[in-house]
């Protein structure tokens, strides 16, 4: 199955549909999620590390434990997931996503060599559309000692700002607000 059939799955739905439900999405990213082996999350780990490589250590400690837990580990969580999600996704943030996250994909399948580039993709739709929570679990590790947090069911990100002109950033698409520091 190639990769990139995951973005033509989605513009099937979102031509077809005249709203996009939750569940319609959840079958495509199980249908993906199913195609990741625990050698492609292993070599998507290791890849991680060696990007990393440079960051100060007792960031690198945090963050690798965080994307490692939260980001490989929702492959499984959406492989398993059997909810029924009784809702629809709004349309237009969906188009705007998909683009996105498709235009990263072709950025980035040609120089990684695993299926990072998919699972970035799977897991960011997952967890904004499916999940309503912010790509960056709460906890996330920052440098300057800053966190994504959540206040009376807000969630604040340090570094939203900050990504929202990069081109194949998920901030765009991130429920999380900006956190004041």
């Amino acid at each position: 199955m190639d990769d990139n059939n995951l973005y033509e799955d989605f513009s099937n739905v979102i031509s077809n549909e005249e709203s996009v439900s939750c569940d319609s999405v959840l079958e495509i990213l199980k249908k993906y999620s199913s195609t990741i082996s625990v050698f492609d999350l292993m070599a998507v780990n290791a890849e991680m590390i060696e990007e990393s490589k440079y960051v100060q250590d007792s960031y690198k400690m945090k963050s690798h434990g965080v994307y490692a837990k939260y980001f490989l580990g929702r492959i499984k969580d959406i492989s398993s997931d059997e909810t029924h999600y009784d809702s629809d996704i709004d349309k237009e943030e969906f188009i705007d996503a998909v683009a996105t996250l498709k235009s990263y994909q072709d950025n980035e399948s040609i120089k990684s060599k695993s299926k990072f580039p998919l699972i970035y993709g799977i897991v960011s739709i997952y967890t904004t559309f499916i999940l309503n929570e912010p790509i960056h679990p709460v906890g996330t590790p920052f440098p300057g000692s800053l966190y994504v947090e959540e206040h009376d069911g807000v969630y604040y990100c340090p570094v939203k700002d900050a990504n929202l002109e990069s081109p194949n950033a998920v901030c765009k698409m991130c429920i999380a607000e900006q956190l004041e520091f």
